[in-house]
């Protein structure tokens, strides 16, 4: 059964979060977090992009503005971009714990003989 009140709200709901409609100050907030360093910046068109960065690595993510009225820092603070942050921390600790095959960190390359001037063969 269609429920046009559901319906109504919804559409009533998508008109008043259409970030397309506001131009918003930039904002940044920057915080350490689990041994890494976290920023989150507010763009002007409603864009918040998010950077988390640990041991030379980092990660970047992406999320539009999801409460036009509400201050940006609120938003932080109640976790509505957490699903993001959490995926950034998951990524770079991926790539920290990962190791390659070929490259290795206490592996000695051989080193190359000296090479002879032409001069000395003759």
């Amino acid at each position: 059964m269609f429920d046009i009140k559901s319906f109504f709200k919804r559409e009533v709901e998508k008109k008043l979060i259409d970030v397309d409609d506001y131009i918003f100050m930039p904002e940044r907030v920057e915080m350490e977090l689990e041994g890494g360093s976290l920023n989150c910046v507010l763009n002007s068109d409603g864009r918040v992009d998010i950077f988390y960065t640990k041991d030379g690595i980092t990660e970047v993510g992406s999320a539009t503005r999801k409460h036009p009225f509400t201050a940006f820092e609120t938003e932080l603070h109640h976790g509505v971009y957490d699903d993001v942050i959490g995926d950034l921390v998951k990524e770079v600790e991926k790539v920290i714990d990962g190791s390659s095959k070929y490259f290795r960190r206490n592996r000695v390359l051989p080193s190359t003989s000296l090479l002879s001037n032409p001069s000395d063969i003759s």
